[in-house]
C-alpha cells in the first residue's frame, strides 16, 4: 500500500522507548548515556526519544508537564540538557550501531509556543481565543488547513535532521494529522536523508501509505481482555487471522501511556507478560517495542508530570531479552501457519514453530509440557 520502500534493516530490528525524566536520578541526557554500551549489548537497536522539547508553563500539568506540550519545535529541554548534550548522546548512539528517532507532536502545541506570539493564526481559534483538542487542557489545536503552519512544521523536522543526524520519527496520534502532510514530509526528507524510519502511532490503515511501522493498540487490549477475564487462546488466534494490515506492526505490553495511566505488565497480564513479550518479538511482521525499565522488571507506574524515577532491579531480564533478539534473527520470513493447539497461541514458519501457553493449565506438545505463560520455539 505504501509508495516507500522500507528501510530493509527493520524487518528483524527493534525499538525502545527512552524517558529520560525517568531513566536516571538526573533525569539528564548525559545520564542515560552511559547506559547504551548495556542497551547494545543486550540487542537493542532503535532508540526512540519521547519528546526532548521545552514543555509549556501556561496550565501545565504537574510540576514538570508533560512532554507532549511542546512550547518550541526548535528547542531543547533543559530539564535534559543543552543541544551539545543531545548531540553527545546522539553520536555515541551511532558510534555504537544505533538508530535514533525522535518522538514529534505535529497536532497540537503548549498555550505559551512560540507560535502563539509569531503565528496565531497556525492555531484553531473559536471567538479569538485558542482552543484545546479533546479534553487536553495543557495544549491547542494546530490548525492543519494553513499550509504555512504545516510547511513550518516540516521545517522543524528537517532542522533536526540536518543540525542532530536523527534518524527517523515516531509520529505521535499520527492520524490526527493530515495522510497528505506526512507523504509529503517523507518524499522531502528521506531525500535529506535517505533509509529514515517512520514509525506511527495510529492504526488508521490509510497511514500505511505513509508510515513503515503502525502501532497495535487492538491487540494490546485484546490480549489484556482476553487474560483477564480467562478466555480462549481462540480469540487471539481469530484476530491474528482476520487483521489484514499492511507495513510491519509494532508489538508491545508497555509503553509511556500504558504504564503511566493503565499499569505495568504486571498488573495487566496476570502473570503473562513475558509469554506476550515472546509474542511481540517472534510473531511475523512485528517490531518489538521495550520501554524504559521493563528490562528490570519495573513494576511501578511512573507519574507522568512530575519526577519519579524508574525502579531499577538489576536488570534482571537482561539475558531474556537477548535471548529473543538471538530467536529473532533466525525469522526470515512472514509467511505462517496457525496451529489450532488447545490453549496455545501456536504457528509456524519455515524456519520454526513457536507455542505460547495462554492458558491457565499445563499443555503438552509431544514430550514437552508447557506450562501457563511459558513458550517453547523448535528451529
Amino acid at each position: 500500500m505504501s509508495q516507500f520502500l522500507a528501510p530493509s534493516f527493520l524487518q528483524k530490528s527493534n525499538i525502545y522507548e527512552i524517558n529520560i525524566r525517568q531513566y536516571s536520578a538526573e533525569g539528564t541526557f548525559n545520564a542515560f548515556a552511559e547506559h547504551l554500551p548495556r542497551l547494545r549489548s543486550m540487542g537493542i537497536e532503535i532508540l526512540w526519544l519521547m519528546p526532548v522539547h521545552p514543555i509549556g508553563r501556561i496550565n501545565r500539568k504537574g510540576s514538570l508537564g508533560s512532554y507532549y506540550s511542546i512550547s518550541d519545535h526548535k528547542g531543547i529541554n533543559p530539564e535534559f540538557g543543552n543541544e551539545q548534550d543531545f548531540k553527545s548522546l546522539i553520536q555515541k548512539a551511532h558510534n555504537l550501531g544505533f538508530k535514533v528517532i525522535l518522538d514529534w507532536v505535529a497536532n497540537h502545541c503548549s498555550w505559551d509556543h512560540v507560535w502563539t506570539k509569531s503565528n496565531p493564526d497556525f492555531f484553531l481559534q473559536k471567538d479569538g481565543n485558542f482552543v484545546s483538542p479533546f479534553d487536553w487542557h495543557d495544549v491547542i489545536q494546530l490548525n492543519h488547513s494553513n499550509l504555512a503552519q504545516q510547511e513550518e512544521m516540516k521545517n522543524c523536522m528537517a532542522y533536526w535532521i540536518r543540525e542532530f543526524d536523527i534518524d527517523g520519527f515516531r509520529a505521535d496520534l499520527a492520524h490526527l494529522t493530515p495522510l497528505l502532510f506526512w507523504i509529503d514530509a517523507r518524499k522531502r526528507f528521506d531525500k535529506l536523508k535517505p533509509g529514515l524510519i517512520w514509525l506511527a502511532e495510529s492504526e488508521d490503515i490509510n497511514y500505511c501509505e505513509a508510515f513503515d511501522i503502525t502501532f497495535t493498540w487492538r491487540w494490546m487490549h485484546l490480549t489484556e481482555e482476553v487474560i483477564k477475564e480467562k478466555g480462549s487462546v481462540d480469540v487471539l488466534r481469530q484476530f491474528l487471522e482476520n487483521e489484514n494490515f499492511p507495513g510491519l506492526r509494532l508489538y508491545f505490553t508497555s509503553n509511556h501511556d500504558e504504564n503511566s495511566w493503565n499499569g505495568t505488565e504486571y498488573d495487566k497480564y496476570n502473570g503473562f507478560a513475558k509469554a506476550l513479550a515472546v509474542f511481540s518479538f517472534l510473531y511475523p511482521g512485528s517490531i518489538p517495542l521495550i520501554y524504559s525499565g521493563q528490562e528490570s522488571a519495573n513494576k511501578k507506574m511512573l507519574d507522568f508530570f512530575d519526577k519519579d524515577e524508574i525502579n531499577w532491579n538489576g536488570f534482571l531480564l537482561d539475558s531474556f531479552y537477548k535471548e529473543l533478539f538471538e530467536i529473532r534473527k533466525c525469522i526470515g520470513s512472514t509467511e505462517l501457519k496457525f496451529l489450532n493447539l488447545d490453549g496455545l497461541l501456536a504457528w509456524e514458519t519455515k524456519e520454526m514453530k513457536v507455542l505460547i501457553n495462554l492458558s491457565f493449565e499445563i499443555k503438552n506438545y509431544g514430550t514437552n509440557s508447557i506450562l501457563p505463560g511459558e513458550w517453547l520455539a523448535i528451529k
